[in-house]
């Protein structure tokens, strides 16, 4: 099978596929990565581990803190004590919360993420209403550049108009 082709089939399972965590299976959250295909999680109790990352996923799909994943765990395992079996999104994260299978450690987490979605929809929503086409404060500023400001005067544009009309 070629690259692309095992490519394209990983991430239709991945995107398309709802599961839901066999008994032996559990629920963690990235917390970072340590290399190698390694990344440190914590469990919805606290529980701090290392997983490591199959090599289906390796290259093709692609993990960062704060995702949420399903390992399943490996026994003889001292420091790595599971493997990452299912990458969990968004859509995946409501369908198990709606299946009344997501660890309550978590429920927190991901009311919080919605609430500042909807802090930033209202700022959004008040930025649009507060904005003028005149108010340039909102205005990206490159620091690595020279600011000049320019100051036209009556004057001077009375004199740049008499010279365009010459």
């Amino acid at each position: 099978m070629s690259q692309a082709t095992k490519r394209k089939h990983v991430v239709k399972e991945v995107l398309g596929d709802f599961v839901t965590p066999t008994e032996n299976q559990m629920i963690v959250k990235i917390t970072g990565s340590r290399g190698n295909n390694l990344h440190e999680t914590v469990t919805a109790e606290g529980e701090i581990f290392l997983v490591s990352m199959p090599t289906k996923f390796r290259k093709n799909i692609w993990i960062k803190r704060g995702d949420y994943v399903i390992v399943d765990p490996i026994e003889e395992g001292e420091k790595v004590k599971a493997e990452i079996s299912f990458i969990l999104y968004k859509d995946h994260i409501h369908y198990l919360q709606k299946q009344q299978l997501w660890p309550a450690g978590f429920v927190e987490d991901t009311s919080g993420e919605d609430n500042t979605k909807e802090q930033l929809e209202t700022a959004e929503k008040d930025e649009e209403e507060s904005n003028s086409e005149d108010d340039e404060s909102d205005l990206f500023v490159n620091t690595n550049r020279c600011n000049y400001h320019y100051s036209v005067s009556e004057e001077d544009s009375e004199e740049d108009e008499e010279e365009e009309e010459k």
